[in-house]
C-alpha cells in the first residue's frame, strides 16, 4: 500500500464515521489513484528487469 492508498483510505473512512459524502468520495479517488499508481511501478520493475536480463544475456 502506497501513500495515496493509505490517504484515500483514511479519507474515505473519516467521510463514512461523519457522514460526509464528499470527504468518502474524497478518499475512494485517492485510493483508486494510489492503486493505478501501484500497478504501473510493478510494471515498470518488471519491464526494466525483463530489459536487464536480455542485456545480460547479449553481454556473454
Amino acid at each position: 500500500m502506497n501513500k495515496d492508498e493509505l490517504k484515500g483510505k483514511v479519507n474515505e473512512t473519516l467521510g463514512k464515521a461523519t457522514g460526509d459524502e464528499s470527504t468518502e468520495l474524497k478518499g475512494k479517488v485517492q485510493e483508486a489513484v494510489g492503486e493505478a499508481k501501484h500497478k504501473v511501478e510493478e510494471k515498470v520493475d518488471e519491464v526494466s528487469s525483463k530489459a536487464n536480463d536480455m542485456l545480460d544475456k547479449f553481454k556473454k
